[in-house]
């Protein structure tokens, strides 16, 4: 499919950075959640996760995956919401295991490469008789969307998806964000992850140990210390990196999927915009605008992100 070259995306002058981009969505701006219903979702191997919904129109609705320890209700979760709740669209967004303000049952939390949960939402909404969906992820939760559809066969109620700020290559991304200022984003995840494990510890002590957790200083210390020997199905750090990037799964991938992901993403690496792969794919757009930040996107001229109206204009292409 075509490699985008020729972003339509503008912003204003102070936005051409991205880490100012990033932070001014992230945190500086507020946007309310939309007045969601709760469902405790129950999965088949006994935990649960919270699923944040609201219904308008049973033939569409999007699902929404979040960020690296973020939620259903953070600002560009929020952001997407509203803007297709607008637009007419039913919206599910689902919070990964232990996010969503409750702790989950089970030892294992979530990664980049856990498609099984994402799944069982996909799952849900099915038996909900919906007729078309799209699926929306941000970040980590643009990789769930590459990987399940790179890796599952996808009912054909599943018609498009589009994955914002989506580290291609995790070893890639991982080198990006522990070094020079990005470091700053890198803290806010691992302090979090650090406070989820040191509980972990206390729930299943014979499992975890309490020294893990004392010791996680990069991602790589969370991948090796505690997803490898938790979670399963990974021998080590670059079986993780292979097995859990998209860029070694989307070969798989046969429905259209839009992935915007700008250059000045603070947080994405040297080979997180594969412009070579989109070109030779057949179902995979691949959009770069210069600026944008990571899952951020402002417009000067708009209070939705470009990010979102681009995923609302891609689905109603693809429905037409």
């Amino acid at each position: 499919m075509p490699y985008i070259n020729n972003s339509s995306y503008e912003t204003d002058l102070i936005f051409h950075n991205g880490h100012i981009s990033t932070i001014y969505a992230g945190i500086i701006r507020k946007l309310d959640a939309p007045d969601y219903k709760r469902k405790r979702l129950l999965l088949p191997d006994g935990d649960f996760l919270l699923l944040d919904y609201v219904v308008k129109d049973p033939k569409k609705a999007i699902i929404i995956c979040h960020g690296l320890e973020g939620d259903s209700r953070k600002n560009y979760n929020n952001a997407c919401a509203n803007f297709f709740i607008e637009k007419g669209y039913s919206v599910f967004a689902w919070n990964n295991r232990s996010c969503g303000g409750e702790m989950n049952l089970l030892p294992n939390l979530y990664h980049h490469g856990s498609i099984g949960d994402l799944e069982a939402v996909i799952d849900h909404v099915i038996a909900e008789d919906v007729d078309d969906i799209f699926l929306v992820g941000f970040s980590l939760g643009g990789d769930q969307i590459l990987n399940y559809l790179g890796r599952k066969n996808a009912s054909d109620k599943v018609k498009a998806a589009v994955a914002i700020s989506a580290p291609f290559q995790l070893k890639s991304s991982a080198e990006k964000i522990q070094s020079g200022i990005s470091k700053i984003y890198l803290s806010r995840f691992i302090r979090k992850i650090r406070t989820k494990i040191q509980y972990k510890s206390h729930q299943f002590p014979g499992l975890v140990s309490q020294d893990v957790s004392k010791n996680i200083r990069s991602f790589e210390d969370v991948i090796d210390r505690f997803i490898i020997p938790i979670h399963g199905g990974y021998t080590d750090l670059a079986d993780y990196y292979k097995k859990a990037s998209p860029v070694y799964s989307v070969d798989g991938i046969e429905i259209p999927v839009l992935v915007i992901n700008a250059w000045d993403d603070p947080i994405l690496g040297t080979e997180d915009h594969p412009v070579a792969m989109a070109k030779e794919h057949k179902y995979l757009f691949l959009e770069t605008p210069h600026h944008g930040g990571h899952c951020a996107f402002p417009l000067k001229i708009s209070k939705h992100p470009y990010s979102v109206v681009r995923a609302f204009e891609f689905f109603e292409e693809m429905r037409n």
